[in-house]
């Protein structure tokens, strides 16, 4: 019987423009509402403009970017709506990857975690580079949804994954100290509460964790 399976997609120069996109974006390179342009962009990567343009679109998936019939294609601005959505999902995704995480982590998952903490306060403790800090930051949280071991709420997550790292710079950038001073003592209470089989209580922190994320940015995006 012959096969109807397609062939194996093999990643190629549209995923490199999206990753270096992403990465120029999330460096500040690319401020929220730049004006990203196939032709420009295709010429500093090397690449042909159907790259970049497929690369764009991935973006736009993952809503970094937004783009229209004859309209540039832009980096999305931190809005107060955008901020309210995202995080009222990123709240509701966080509690189940928490309390789902609390019972299937292994020893690996968990020590992956106290390692990401570690890293957390060697680097807050000194000249504290701000986007290294977020990046350790989501990467305890991916780490808490890899311990949950649920590919669809991984899918999910890593839908929004994108802009709440933008969403994080942005908020870092108008308040680091007090995101500085939370940072460590957050993700360690998370990471005891894991092991601790306090179900409602991991619950209940995972939600505030998020809520004062949210809290902290539309209070700097309503002044």
């Amino acid at each position: 019987m012959s096969s109807v399976l397609p062939k194996a997609a093999r990643r190629g120069l549209a995923d490199e423009a999206a990753d270096l996109v992403r990465a120029a974006i999330l460096s500040g390179h690319f401020p929220p509402g730049s004006a990203l342009r196939e032709v420009e962009l295709a010429e500093r990567l090397e690449v042909s403009r159907g790259s970049v343009r497929e690369g764009l679109a991935q973006l736009e998936k993952e809503g970094l970017v937004r783009g229209g019939w004859h309209r540039n294609t832009v980096v999305i601005e931190v809005t107060a709506e955008d901020v309210q959505e995202v995080y009222s999902l990123r709240a509701a995704l966080d509690r189940l990857a928490a309390t789902t995480a609390r019972r299937n982590a292994t020893a690996q998952h968990l020590a992956e975690l106290d390692r990401l903490v570690a890293e957390m306060a060697a680097e807050s403790a000194g000249a504290a580079d701000a986007g290294r800090l977020v990046a350790l930051d989501l990467a305890f949280h991916d780490q808490i949804y890899a311990a949950a071991g649920n590919g669809r709420l991984i899918t999910a997550w890593q839908a929004i994954r994108s802009q709440l790292h933008l969403f994080q710079l942005r908020r870092v950038d108008a308040g680091y100290g007090h995101y500085r001073a939370r940072v460590v003592d957050e993700h360690r209470e998370l990471a005891v509460l894991l092991r601790s089989g306090d179900r409602r209580t991991l619950d209940r922190r995972a939600a505030e964790h998020v809520d004062s994320a949210r809290r902290s940015l539309l209070a700097d995006l309503a002044t």
